[in-house]
């Protein structure tokens, strides 16, 4: 159990950044936003409140881009959609069918399964839309 955090208005300026996000930043997203408010504000600090943020259940990690680890503030249970070709990392609907479907093979399996972290991989609607191939239908 991840013990109580003190209040701290670098944590809280994450965390509403993080809020305020669609785009699934990384920490060096956060810290590029951040730094012009908090010209004390370090990349190391925003490591360590993200890492804090994940542990105490307030914050998700749902995908590793390029190397980056992506963050969502947004925990109810949704999928993620990881671009193949540009990287964007999108929601997507938690419908009852996979939610009911990730039930089943968990149970089938003895497996426990957290919808939060349901990621597929293709491209998005603006890769697709100018033509980029899926190598995976190739």
């Amino acid at each position: 159990m991840e013990p109580a955090q003190r209040f701290s208005r670098k944590r809280q300026a994450i965390y509403d950044a993080l809020m305020a996000s669609h785009a699934h930043p990384s920490a060096e997203d956060l810290y590029h936003t951040l730094k012009p408010h908090y010209p004390d504000l370090s990349l190391g600090t925003v490591y360590r409140n993200l890492k804090s943020m994940v542990a105490g259940g307030d914050v998700v990690c749902v995908a590793n881009v390029e190397g980056k680890d992506r963050f969502d503030a947004h925990v109810e249970p949704h999928a993620h959609l990881v671009c193949r070709n540009c990287g964007a990392v999108l929601d997507l609907p938690m419908t009852q069918v996979i939610s009911e479907e990730c039930a089943r093979i968990a149970e089938e399996r003895g497996l426990s399964i957290d919808p939060r972290s349901l990621r597929l991989f293709g491209l998005c609607i603006s890769c697709k839309d100018r033509g980029f191939p899926d190598p995976i239908w190739q």
